[in-house]
């Protein structure tokens, strides 16, 4: 067995392992993207909450809602915040993944050049096989077939 087909189980097995470590990182980035949303709708909610309340301000609002929307303001801007922990938690994350793919996909292309090293060798060697067999060949003296 040539040395390119011994490597080929290896071969697969890192081509297996960046594929893997691409499906993570996609899952990872599908997640850092619902993350970035939630947060962006949370921070639209936060700022139309307080453009209404800003409009009805003016008619007279009564302190104990005043309070209130303060108090919800305050939990918002709570959710807000955690909100953004977890995306910049999220993104850390996917920017593990994106390494780890990263460092698979470079194994892999490593060992594919390998192989491909392997093969022209190989081819190399072939070559000079027949080359060689030809020249024995051309170099044998011809019998003569008349006789």
């Amino acid at each position: 067995m040539t040395r390119s087909k011994r490597i080929q189980p290896v071969v697969r097995i890192a081509e297996n392992r960046e594929q893997d470590a691409a499906r993570v990182l996609g899952e990872s980035l599908k997640q850092l993207e619902a993350q970035e949303q939630r947060l962006q709708e949370l921070t639209l909610y936060r700022d139309e909450y307080t453009r209404r309340f800003q409009n009805h301000a003016g008619g007279g609002m009564g302190p104990a809602r005043m309070q209130d929307f303060r108090a919800f303001l305050v939990q918002l801007n709570q959710a807000i915040d955690q909100q953004r922990d977890v995306v910049e938690r999220v993104r850390r994350e996917s920017e593990q993944c994106r390494h780890q793919w990263l460092d698979q996909r470079t194994r892999a292309k490593a060992l594919d050049k390998v192989v491909e090293r392997y093969q022209r060798e190989e081819l190399r060697d072939a070559d000079r096989r027949e080359q060689k067999l030809l020249d024995e060949f051309a170099g044998r003296p011809r019998q003569d077939r008349s006789s």
